[in-house]
């Protein structure tokens, strides 16, 4: 009997074509967890006006950061499922599954289903704890896990934000960027609505002040408190002082109020501050994708540029180094 290790990650359109960019949207948007309004208003507003207008908008970008092997995010997750099954050895199986479009959940379970599986352990590659992120895929592998005749022993990985492993290994990256040759560092998450982090806080914490000053029991499932945690034990490796760095929060959708600070925003500050180079590490993502090739790659360069600045340069994900690896190991190996 094997330990089924189930590695999720977000997901990717199966091409950047319109149409398969449009199907990664309608599914993914349609997640009451990633678009937590009323059932009716997301109906109307992601089927009639986001998929529709956003999706050949979209598909434009996919092909800026599009390869001859395919998605990036893909191709970077399937080599962390190789490398950790042969560094785990033959006593795990490890399956890669991504909660939208493909390899879906649904298929990937089957495989443990059908196997000599005695007990599995969900591993999301969101190192940080959000409702929209880990959160929907507890809730899809437990749905589909509940209609089995023999469920095995599940354990499911919340977050990672201070493993020291994950530090570790994206530490040693930003060293390869030398983060002191630069005029200041960002840090930079993405972003979640204000209203899923209140809804996360259950002991009065959120928005006051300094409620993210530190991890503790009161704000332990707070996705900001964890960013701003990872970001903390990050820069204090590389040596790098508070003031030197600033903790931001990219990619917002909508009008709604989105945690604050806005990195494209930040960035205008930073030129008019007489910045010229800058480098934003992107720690809520372990392989790179489109909001760190192109968001930050490109998008925040240009934004820079024109704002007075001279170069963005973005810190690559975790990706298929080999610490990374390793630390996902240990957080299998980990008891919970």
């Amino acid at each position: 009997m094997k330990t089924g290790i189930l590695l999720v990650n977000l997901g990717t359109p199966d091409s950047p074509s319109t149409a398969d960019v449009r199907k990664y949207l309608h599914e993914f948007l349609n997640d009451p967890r990633v678009i937590d309004i009323a059932p009716l208003a997301r109906l109307l507003l992601v089927n009639l006006i986001i998929v529709p207008f956003r999706s050949s908008k979209s598909a434009k970008l996919y092909k800026q950061i599009w390869t001859k092997n395919g998605s990036p995010l893909l191709i970077y997750s399937l080599r962390q499922k190789e490398m950790l099954q042969k560094i785990l050895g033959d006593d795990y199986q490890v399956e890669l599954a991504m909660r939208y479009q493909s390899p879906s959940l649904e298929s990937t379970l089957e495989k443990f289903k059908k196997g000599k599986i005695r007990k599995i352990r969900v591993l999301p590659l969101f190192p940080q704890y959000a409702s929209a992120s880990t959160g929907s895929v507890h809730q899809k592998i437990m749905e589909l896990v509940s209609r089995w005749e023999v469920i095995p022993e599940i354990e499911f990985v919340n977050s990672y934000c201070d493993d020291p492993h994950f530090i570790n290994a994206f530490t040693e990256i930003g060293k390869r960027h030398e983060p002191s040759s630069y005029d200041h560092v960002l840090m930079s998450f993405h972003g979640l609505p204000e209203r899923q982090i209140k809804k996360a806080d259950r002991c009065d914490h959120c928005f006051r002040k300094n409620c993210c000053g530190s991890l503790t029991d009161e704000n332990a499932f707070c996705y900001r408190a964890q960013c701003f945690e990872t970001a903390r034990l990050i820069t204090a490796q590389l040596n790098i002082a508070p003031e030197n760095y600033t903790v931001c929060f990219q990619s917002r959708l909508g009008r709604t109020p989105w945690i604050r600070p806005y990195t494209d925003q930040v960035l205008k500050e930073r030129a008019g501050h007489g910045d010229k180079r800058i480098l934003v590490f992107a720690p809520a993502f372990t392989s790179d994708c489109l909001e760190t090739l192109y968001e930050i790659g490109t998008e925040y360069d240009v934004l820079f540029k024109k704002a007075g600045g001279e170069k963005v340069q973005l810190v690559e994900s975790l990706n298929d180094s080999q610490l990374w690896i390793e630390a996902l190991k240990e957080l299998c190996l980990k008891p919970l």
